[in-house]
């Protein structure tokens, strides 16, 4: 059987976009969950740093990730990515070492 492919996305808003950043991210949720290829998308927000957040995903395969970037819920806000991040959205791949 094939591992998930479990990711944190991490993104940071440029000052003055938090809220519209976080926004954006929010309405990514529904749609994601629904996805036959998705196991897990939860947004998360630093405490001690407002404005920076990460997006923990996980999909069955890498086509799933890649049917998930195909959406166009997806293609709309990656549209907006850069009026609203102060760098480059970065996408940490994870390898699960315990149940």
């Amino acid at each position: 059987m094939k591992k998930p492919l479990v990711s944190l996305a991490v993104l940071k808003a440029k000052p003055g976009k938090q809220e519209a950043l976080k926004a954006g991210l929010l309405t990514l949720i529904e749609p994601t969950r629904a996805e036959p290829g998705n196991l897990d998308y939860v947004l998360f927000e630093r405490r001690d740093e407002p404005g920076t957040f990460y997006m923990r995903e996980a999909f069955k395969d890498q086509a799933a990730l890649d049917a998930h970037f195909a959406t166009p819920y997806f293609q709309r806000f990656a549209a907006t990515a850069d009026d609203l991040l102060s760098e480059p959205l970065q996408l940490i791949f994870l390898e699960q070492v315990s149940e």
